[in-house]
């Protein structure tokens, strides 16, 4: 097999405070391959954004890397200076962000935006740079480019905003893209064709996606794989389809039953009991399984042992010990 874009291995981030280290990152490993979109999802302060953000050097201070590597192709960037950092960042990583107001000048045309970060990367003329911003926003659907490309972020609907984004994002050919709630501000039927753009503009190019959200429906319209996230770990790690129809940890399983369905006579929408545990003195979580005060089949050790995320299947990894499941319950595998 071919040496995936991103790796990523034992990441572990943290917050010093004058009490303690908050470990908000914890031991997350995974990888992706050229073409291939991850989908990162699970609720709010599972970890999605800072895992991103650490992979792309924008950590908030006092966040820090603790622990792990990060790699983009053969290069360890996790290690590099912030000057060494900005140079990868917009040439070999892109990133699209939930507000795409975020990621333009509201004072700068997007035309000036452009090709500011094709001439930052590339060595070519500003005339050569104006047409290559031209057709980047073509093909990222934007009607009559030639004309708008000199239009101020403020005269974009905000569907057509994020797709002058992704267009800013892929202008230097990047190897990886990190898209950060890319639709969760945008209606339904925007949304649609705001994914089905990232798809085949990844596809086509063959770049790597790390796709963050909490949205399912977001995860199987576009993921090739899913990393279930809860309280900074990842649970589950499966190829999207199989994740769908057969979720194998509790909470991968409570996540889908929440999803609501639009058949089936249901009243009531499905809840996770309970909250995420918090952390205790020193910083860290309780001993043990992180979903087992809410976990519908935890045992007396899922609150003593810390489980590890191993490979239960091929291609699918579970932090778990009691992942199998016989006639709709769990047993310990």
């Amino acid at each position: 097999m071919s040496e995936p874009v991103l790796s990523v291995r034992n990441l572990k981030v943290a917050f010093p405070t004058r009490r303690a280290t908050l470990t908000a990152v914890d031991d997350v490993t995974f990888s992706i391959a050229a073409g291939e979109v991850l989908g990162v999802v699970g609720e709010s302060g599972a970890g999605k954004s800072l895992t991103g953000a650490a992979i792309i050097g924008l950590l908030e201070p006092p966040g820090r890397i603790m622990g792990g590597e990060v790699r983009l192709g053969a290069e360890r960037i996790d290690n590099l200076s912030p000057e060494e950092m900005r140079k990868v960042r917009g040439r070999r990583i892109g990133m699209v962000f939930q507000d795409p107001l975020t990621s333009l000048n509201p004072l700068y045309r997007i035309g000036d935006q452009i090709v500011e970060t094709i001439r930052t990367h590339a060595d070519v003329s500003e005339g050569q740079a104006r047409e290559r911003a031209i057709a980047l926003l073509e093909e990222a659907g934007i009607q009559g480019a030639r004309a708008r490309i000199d239009s101020y972020p403020h005269e974009f609907s905000g569907g057509m905003r994020q797709r002058v984004v992704l267009a800013l994002a892929l202008c230097a050919e990047p190897e990886l893209l990190i898209a950060d709630e890319p639709t969760t501000a945008l209606d339904v039927s925007i949304q649609a064709q705001i994914i089905a753009l990232l798809k085949r503009l990844c596809r086509e190019r063959g770049t790597a996606v790390m796709l963050i959200t909490h949205d399912m429906g977001v995860i199987a319209e576009t993921a090739d794989r899913v990393a279930v996230m809860y309280a900074g770990q990842i649970v589950e790690l499966a190829p999207a389809l199989e994740l769908l129809r057969r979720p194998l940890h509790p909470y991968t399983r409570a996540l889908m039953a929440s999803v609501p369905i639009l058949s089936g006579g249901a009243t009531r929408l499905t809840a996770i009991p309970g909250n995420v545990p918090s952390r205790q003195g020193g910083g860290h979580f309780p001993p043990g399984c992180r979903f087992a005060p809410r976990c519908p089949i935890a045992k007396a050790e899922c609150s003593e042992r810390t489980p590890e995320l191993v490979e239960v299947e091929p291609q699918r990894r579970v932090r778990c010990p009691f992942w199998e499941i016989r006639n709709n319950k769990a047993v310990p595998a």
